[in-house]
């Protein structure tokens, strides 16, 4: 009698066990063979769970996603389980490690003096590897070139994103030798703000580069011709928001200095004519015609046109703009 108890027994345990644990062929389980009730995931507690019966079939789950709460859609990609997000303006793209400037260790305790000297040497050394031939070397002060013209400009990440590849290209191309790094480092930036739709006076750039304006000219030509880059024509429009804003002027003068660039547009008046110069010249035009009154001399420190550019375009488009009025 003991011997059937005890076989029925282990047969039970047995029938129970292949229930609990269902066979796995590498496909995920549909349904839950107990209840036949759906399987869902709680990433919380990293378990695969039946949602009637409660029966776990997998625990201890790996958690993909986010190691932080965040509050914000901006703060999503700051916080993650990985580093940082590799990027163009550094010559190895952000892959290596750096040696903090701080010299505290990692419970913010400051670090013994008979130990900071090791660890600048070691600082040392770890910048020396990071740049480890000439190319590496001519990236990093080139990077470093395009990121501080660009803060000075107010240019956003993705324009320097965009500057940091075409070196780069230039760079694999061997277009470089013979070729001064600010020079095309700031046609780089120059040839990128055209590309996304956010240009710059080709005198703004001269401001704060190291080159004069004449060399920078033919950096962008030598670079936008080896590397076939197919740029449309500057459109005046694309200078109003940012001269717009750096002017203070309103609504209504932007309104209508894109009116009269509209009309100028139709009869063909910026043909051969500066793009940013006919943006300025409007926007000096539409604040007289709003009362607003702003000085060409104001425009012209603001937007780096000078000011007889400013008077002869303003003449030219108040014209054009009276005629189709």
């Amino acid at each position: 009698m003991s011997d059937d108890i005890t076989t029925r027994t282990s047969g039970d345990r047995e029938h129970e066990s292949q229930k609990q644990e269902p066979e796995r062929d590498g496909s995920a389980i549909e349904a839950c063979p107990e209840c036949g009730g759906g399987i869902i995931e709680d990433e919380a507690h990293g378990e695969q769970t039946c949602e009637s019966c409660g029966l776990v079939f997998e625990e201890a789950l790996v958690d993909r996603g986010p190691e932080w709460r965040t509050f914000e859609a901006g703060d999503n990609s700051k916080k993650s389980r990985v580093g940082a997000p590799t990027t163009e303006l550094m010559h190895d793209k952000g892959l290596s490690t750096k040696i903090s400037w701080q010299d505290k260790d990692a419970n913010g305790a400051a670090i013994a003096a008979r130990k900071r000297a090791r660890l600048q040497r070691l600082r040392t050394w770890d910048e020396r590897f990071r740049a480890k031939d000439a190319t590496e070397r001519n990236l990093k002060q080139a990077f470093g070139e395009i990121d501080r013209m660009a803060s000075a400009l107010g240019i956003p990440e993705s324009v320097r994103e965009t500057a940091g590849v075409l070196y780069r290209r230039a760079a694999e191309e061997d277009l470089l030798p013979g070729r001064s790094i600010e020079g095309m480092s700031t046609a780089a930036l120059y040839a990128a703000a055209r590309q996304q739709g956010m240009p710059r006076p080709l005198s703004a750039f001269a401001d704060v580069s190291r080159v004069e304006e004449i060399r920078i000219q033919r950096a962008y030509r030598y670079l936008s011709r080896e590397l076939g880059l197919t740029l449309e024509p500057e459109d005046p429009t694309e200078y109003l928001p940012q001269f717009a804003s750096a002017l203070d002027v309103s609504e209504e003068a932007q309104r209508v200095a894109r009116d009269i660039l509209e009309v100028a547009t139709q009869n063909a008046i910026q043909s051969g004519k500066s793009p940013a110069g006919l943006a300025a010249a409007a926007l000096y035009a539409s604040t007289h015609l709003t009362n607003e009154q702003l000085t060409q001399e104001t425009v012209s420190n603001v937007c780096h046109i000078c000011q007889t550019t400013i008077r002869s375009r303003y003449q030219e488009l108040l014209e054009v703009y009276a005629e189709h009025q």
